[in-house]
């Protein structure tokens, strides 16, 4: 389970490093190889591989409606995996469609990570901070 924030910064060929706490995971569980796709909220999502495999299979078998969606998550998806020093290569492409270009936030989101342009991930946060708490949270206690 992935959970956490991490403020990282690409270096200058578009490298992250994946933080310590996650790699020995990574490693284990998908023998360091990710996939990185879009999210519709404006980020990127980061996928060990037999996670990628099983989320893959569930948009494959979205119905024709959902066409775009499948075109989104899994026309954009790029596999790359973890060098010897825990970095991976986010592709110009997705870079560009998340507006990343140095400074990010990479969230543990369970089965999977969200990377986020850190001024787009701030305003966005911000934002949700100053809206009224949607009603499913109404039963938890804070």
């Amino acid at each position: 389970m992935f959970q956490g924030a991490s403020s990282l910064s690409l270096d200058a060929k578009g490298r992250l490093s994946v933080p310590t706490r996650h790699r020995d995971v990574l490693s284990a569980t998908a023998a360091g190889q990710l996939t990185i796709t879009k999210h519709p909220h404006g980020c990127l999502m980061v996928f060990p591989r037999p996670e990628w495999e099983k989320f893959a299979a569930r948009i494959a078998a979205l119905p024709m409606e959902a066409q775009w969606w499948k075109r989104i998550f899994l026309g954009n998806a790029m596999d790359v995996e973890m060098d010897g020093t825990g970095r991976v290569l986010v592709s110009p492409e997705l870079r560009e469609a998340a507006g990343i270009a140095k400074d990010t936030v990479l969230l543990g989101m369970g089965t999977h990570f969200e990377l986020w342009d850190k001024a787009t991930y701030d305003a966005q946060e911000a934002k949700a901070m100053q809206a009224a708490m949607p009603d499913v949270f109404k039963d938890f206690s804070f």
